[in-house]
C-alpha cells in the first residue's frame, strides 16, 4: 500500500481526535502515565503485538510508570502519514485497559 505524507493543517485536524497527542517535530508523539512499572512494561508488549499486526512501528520508551512513543513513517522519508494515525488511535483504544492516562 502506499502510503504520502500529510499536510500540516490535515495533521493539525486529525490530532484534534487525539487527545494528548502532538506534533513533535515531524513525529506524532504521547506520553501515559501508568500505575506501576509492571504495567507500563505490559502496555509496551501490548503496544508492540498492534505494531506487528500494523506492520508499522513506533519508537517507545519505557520508565518506571511511564510509557512515551513517538512514530512517522521511514519508509517516506520521516514525514506523518495516515499510517500513524492509525497506530495513534489503536494505542488510545488499549491505553485504557492498562489503566494509562
Amino acid at each position: 500500500m502506499a502510503v504520502a505524507a500529510l499536510e500540516q493543517e490535515e495533521i493539525a485536524d486529525r490530532l484534534h481526535e487525539l487527545p494528548g497527542w502532538t506534533l513533535d517535530g515531524d513525529r506524532l508523539a504521547r506520553s501515559y502515565r501508568l500505575g506501576s512499572h509492571f504495567a507500563a512494561t505490559a502496555m509496551v508488549v501490548h503496544i508492540a503485538q498492534v505494531q506487528e499486526e500494523l506492520g508499522h512501528h513506533a519508537e517507545l520508551t519505557l520508565g518506571y510508570n511511564t510509557v512515551s512513543l513517538t512514530v512517522n513513517t521511514h519508509s517516506i522519508g520521516g514525514a506523518v502519514t495516515a499510517l500513524d494515525f492509525r497506530l495513534a488511535h489503536r494505542v488510545e483504544e488499549l491505553a485504557p485497559v492498562h489503566g494509562a492516562h
